[in-house]
This record gives C-alpha cells, sequence and structure tokens, in this order.
C-alpha cells in the first residue's frame, strides 16, 4: 500500500474509504466491507453523523487499532466548544485516539478551535492535526499561530479541477494534499469524458481507476466513496500500475478550474 509521511513523521495511506453522506444504518457493514477489501483509510466527520458506525466496523473487523488510520473532522467554533465536541466524537467512535482530525471548513474563530486540536493532539487523543475547504490565505494564519504544524489540507480535487495552484502552496509547507471528491461525486458524465475513456483503455482500466491512479502520482491523497462493492474493489486495486508522462500531461490538460458545486467560495482562485 502506498504511504505519504505527514510533517509529524507519521505515515498515512494514499487511498482511503470516504463515507461523506452514509447513512449510519448502512455506514458499519460499508466500512467493514472497506476494511476486508484492504482499505486502511477511513474517513469521516462529525457532520456525517457516523462515527460510532466507523468505530464499530473497526472493531468488528477485528485489526489492531494501530492499522487502520481514522480521520474525523470537527464542524465547532472555539476552543470549549470544539473540545467538548471531540471528546464526543472520541465516545462515539468507542475508541482511544484518531489517527488525524481536521477542521472541517472556517469559521469565525479557526485559532481557537485549531489550539482545542492541538491540546488533544499532546494529550493523545489524535495523532495528526489537518484542515479542510481553508484556502492558502486561511491555512497561512493557522500555521502562523500555531504549535502543532497542520498536517494536511482536504480540498475538492479532482480532474476538472485539480488545485495545482493550492498544491503548490501546501508542498511547499510541507503539507500534504488531499483529495474529496476525486470522482465527482457521480455527477453526471464525469468519467465519461471521451479523453479520460481512451486512457483508460490503453491500460485496460476503468476512468476511475485512472483517475484515482493520476491524483496519486500527482502527490494526491483521495478518499473515494461508493456504497458498490466492484466499484469499492476497482478503487482499490490501482496499485499494478502508473501512468506514462504523456499520459499525465493529457489528463492535466482536462483541468477547467471548475468545482463540482462551487463551495465553498472561499476557494475559488480569485480568493487568495
Amino acid at each position: 500500500m502506498e504511504t505519504v509521511e505527514l510533517n509529524n513523521g507519521i505515515f498515512m495511506p494514499m487511498i482511503g474509504y470516504g463515507t461523506y453522506r452514509t447513512v449510519p444504518a448502512m455506514t458499519t457493514a460499508n466500512v467493514l466491507q472497506a476494511l476486508r477489501t484492504g482499505y486502511r483509510l477511513i474517513d469521516t466527520a462529525q457532520y456525517y453523523g457516523n462515527e460510532a458506525e466507523v468505530g464499530e466496523a473497526l472493531t468488528e473487523s477485528g485489526l489492531p487499532r494501530d492499522q487502520v488510520f481514522v480521520t474525523t473532522k470537527v464542524q465547532t467554533s472555539g476552543y470549549a466548544e470544539t473540545k467538548r465536541g471531540l471528546d464526543e466524537s472520541l465516545r462515539r467512535f468507542n475508541h482511544d485516539y484518531f489517527d488525524l482530525v481536521i477542521i472541517h471548513w472556517p469559521t469565525g474563530n479557526d485559532a481557537e478551535t485549531y489550539r482545542a486540536l492541538e491540546d488533544a493532539y499532546r494529550d493523545g487523543k489524535v495523532r495528526a492535526l489537518g484542515l479542510s475547504n481553508f484556502n492558502a490565505r486561511q491555512v497561512q494564519a493557522i500555521i502562523d499561530g500555531a504549535t502543532v504544524m497542520p498536517a494536511l489540507d482536504q480540498i475538492e480535487t479532482h480532474l476538472n479541477w485539480q488545485q495545482k495552484r493550492m498544491h503548490a502552496y501546501l508542498t511547499s509547507r510541507g503539507m500534504v494534499h488531499e483529495s474529496y471528491a476525486p470522482l465527482g461525486e457521480g455527477q453526471p458524465g464525469f468519467l465519461d469524458n471521451p479523453v479520460l475513456v481512451k486512457v483508460a483503455q490503453r491500460y485496460h482500466k476503468t476512468p476511475a481507476q485512472v483517475t484515482l491512479r493520476f491524483l496519486i502520482q500527482e502527490g494526491i491523497v483521495v478518499i473515494p466513496k461508493t456504497l458498490n462493492r466492484q466499484h469499492m474493489a476497482d478503487n482499490f486495486a490501482i496499485a499494478d500500475f502508473a501512468l506514462e508522462p504523456a499520459d499525465v500531461r493529457t489528463l492535466e490538460g482536462l483541468d477547467a478550474r471548475q468545482s463540482i458545486d462551487g463551495w465553498p467560495a472561499a476557494m475559488q482562485e480569485d480568493q487568495y
């Protein structure tokens, strides 16, 4: 399994399983299937309402806790609310720590929210800290006040919006770029682009597999979500090929800097 080293020396898998919009009643079975398929990175969030079920799947899998990297995201604002909310997340998750905790999106009090995460990090409740939906200016504000460096920024990234500008910024700060919506969240026609289909045919792979391979080769962590078992297996089975430089350049040409839904507006490149 390909991994990336975070800026505090811990390693994170480069392909994971996302649980956005997976209702709690379906989460345990699907996360358990993902773990049995071989995924070792699971992404959840307070906002998703399925932290407990992710914890149940991890317990039911029988895997040692230190073999699965679990991310959650706080949607709180300020020190006290974040500290309390993270402790509640840990109780729901029913394990001793999260591997990565992310501020889900910027709020009015990010400095104090992040300070609560730093204290949780020092208390051993969290192994690494990160951000999501933060543009370069917002990331830098956190860095400037941090005592624990953020390790990662999770942002919308896919072939139609490759986030070259943010990628360069994050790399320059020693941070990992993580993609959410790497397969376009099921948008009609997203994986039917003739250019992508032609490249996929050349490698005898699906368009989704080629898309994920492209992002990983760019050094971007991916967390595709699916409830389809065949797609789940296919998405994971991308370690047996590499895209040739000419095909990488071809896929780079699909970058339209186009968001799926334009949220949050602060991520648009004219905002930072």
